[in-house]
């Protein structure tokens, strides 16, 4: 972990603006302003471009997809690329639904992203393979190295996929993460404020792979350091401690 990388995104405190799902918007807004960076949710299609213009960084998530968010998501997208703005798009259940599957490739041709983070289904689904899911979860286990790079590759960006092992890939250069806990899987909201995170890690001086691979493992070591505590009994608890966690001091949490 550098720790330098967490300690500039909180010196620097960027503005990621974010049309992410309903369903997790609060626990995003907390776990990003724990963490060091500033929220700000404008989904409006009237707005997002003026909004984008002022962030350090996009995250745009399609888990409660309209096709107004669509509209928008474009619209943000293009306004990041052209202002150097760095973009993460996590095609949320990007398997589940043809709907989904249309919307995510148009996104995706219409919109250079900086990231593309996701499952192992979400991002094999991206490349035309199939790994088993169930609703927006990844079941099944492919080659997440491979589907990484090949994602990585396809669309020109960084790829980052997330499950027991974490594999982040820019086509060239790999590099995996172990750090984390099960008890994250039990938590609504957890996977999309990584990408929060990782848009704010972004932010950052020093090259993608080295700042996303900094903030997955930061991100999984406040996990283990939330579930070590006493006091955790279940999910509940856990997701408190978790967000003290993303608080913590970087060089303190790696020691614990």
């Amino acid at each position: 972990m550098d720790v330098n990388i967490i300690k500039e995104v909180r010196q620097k405190q960027p503005l990621i603006h974010h049309i992410t799902n309903q369903v997790v918007m609060n626990f995003s807004a907390n776990g990003l302003l724990a963490f060091g960076g500033s929220p700000i949710m404008a989904h409006a299609r009237e707005e997002v471009q003026d909004v984008t213009r002022l962030a350090d960084g996009v995250l745009l998530n399609i888990g409660t997809l309209t096709e107004n968010q669509v509209s928008a998501m474009i619209l943000a997208g293009q306004a990041a690329n052209e202002a150097g703005v760095p973009v993460v798009v996590d095609p949320v259940g990007a398997a589940a639904t043809k709907y989904r599957s249309k919307s995510i490739q148009t996104i995706l041709q219409n919109v250079n992203p900086s990231v593309i983070k996701g499952n192992a289904g979400e991002l094999a689904h991206l490349i035309g393979e199939e790994v088993e899911t169930k609703g927006v979860e990844s079941t099944g286990t492919g080659n997440e190295k491979l589907i990484a790079e090949r994602v990585a590759q396809t669309y020109e960006t960084t790829a980052v996929v997330t499950g027991k092992i974490d594999v982040v890939s820019d086509g060239s250069e790999t590099r995996t993460n172990s750090t984390g806990d099960p008890l994250l899987a039990k938590v609504t909201g957890t996977g999309c404020l990584l990408g929060s995170i990782l848009a704010a890690s972004l932010s950052a001086s020093g090259f993608s792979v080295t700042n996303i691979h900094t903030a997955l493992e930061f991100f999984g070591a406040a996990a283990e350091h939330a579930a070590s505590q006493e006091t955790v009994q279940g999910p509940g608890t856990f997701a408190s401690h978790f967000l003290d966690a993303l608080a913590m001091d970087p060089e303190q949490l790696g020691e614990r």
